[in-house]
């Protein structure tokens, strides 16, 4: 039922966009003022969660490890998966970030007759994200073809490495067919797998059907469809240069994508995907685990008043002494 409503939400999404721009005529609103909007709700959400997070206190050292921490110097530590210094945190960061190490290293469970408990491998969620992150950021940079004019010597040589195989004219780049193949596997896996089809949400299905249908609408204007190109590059300059505007014969479909994409944009503030952001300030991740060398103390603890025994003896010494209790001083 989630994965249903997740899906026809975004196909009341694409009649929308549809229906307003191709019948209403409302172009301007759909190419202009809705991705203003959604710009301003992403940076203005992304900031204010990021600073919620900064500001929230971590007083103590609480990385999640899996190693030997560094102790006495006969006792072999793990650098990486027990980091005691910040290069080692900033390594066990980029591993992470790059490569989703943990997620590679993370294992699924599964009951047998017996019952039986089995551990096995799971690469395979490993590399269906890992393909579908990776692809949507060199996706994500080469659309920046459309906002620059001339086009930076980098973004032309990413879209060369994308296209290596030269398969087709267009040609078609190896992201386009890896981010669709991903994000339908990590549909699949939600929707075949019966615990997690009972723990996935409308959150969780809603995302991954909206960049789907973002992938599909890029795809079939790149390669089946005819759009203006020059119309469309002229509205994505006009939009970040402040200077708007709206060219005739646009096709229908690129509104329908940058209506899209805009939902998604303001969308990302406000849900799981901002996962982006907070890894960085995750501190069971960006933090050394150094609780045997520095002592952590709360500083907001109240300060307590200590009550030695010696103070407690001198208090009850005579009810001690009728209770038969040892004193320590007669």
């Amino acid at each position: 039922m989630n994965a249903l409503i997740s899906f026809v939400a975004v196909i009341v999404l694409i009649i929308i966009s549809f229906v307003g721009a191709q019948t209403l005529g409302l172009s301007y609103l759909f190419a202009v003022i809705i991705p203003y909007l959604a710009i301003s709700i992403f940076i203005f959400g992304f900031v204010y969660r990021v600073i919620k997070w900064a500001r929230a206190p971590v007083p103590f050292r609480i990385p999640t490890t899996c190693g030997q921490q560094k102790s006495l110097s006969w006792i072999k530590n793990n650098p990486i998966e027990n980091p005691h210094n910040w290069l080692g945190a900033f390594i066990r960061m980029a591993l992470e970030v790059l490569l989703f190490r943990s997620l590679f290293k993370n294992t699924k469970t599964t009951l047998k007759d017996g019952p039986r408990l089995v551990y096995g491998m799971n690469q395979l969620l490993w590399l269906g994200g890992l393909l579908f992150h990776w692809s949507f950021l060199i996706i994500f940079i080469r659309h920046f073809r459309f906002f620059m004019e001339p086009v930076p010597w980098c973004i032309k040589a990413l879209e060369n490495l994308d296209g290596f195989l030269q398969i087709g004219l267009p040609v078609v780049f190896m992201t386009d067919i890896f981010i669709v193949a991903a994000v339908t596997y990590l549909v699949l896996r939600r929707l075949t797998d019966s615990k997690l089809r009972y723990i996935s949400l409308v959150a969780d299905f809603f995302p991954l059907f909206l960049i789907l249908a973002i992938a599909v609408t890029g795809i079939l204007m790149r390669y089946f469809t005819k759009v203006d190109i020059i119309g469309v590059k002229d509205i994505a300059v006009g939009i970040f240069s402040f200077n708007p505007v709206v060219p005739d014969g646009i096709s229908s479909l690129f509104f329908i994508h940058l209506f899209l994409v805009s939902v998604l944009i303001s969308y990302f503030p406000l849900s799981k995907l901002m996962h982006m952001g907070g890894i960085f300030l995750s501190p069971t991740r960006n933090l050394a685990n150094n609780n045997r060398v520095v002592r952590h103390i709360n500083p907001w603890n109240p300060k307590v008043k200590m009550h030695t025994y010696e103070e407690y003896e001198d208090e009850f010494r005579e009810v001690m002494r009728e209770a038969g209790m040892p004193l320590d001083k007669e």
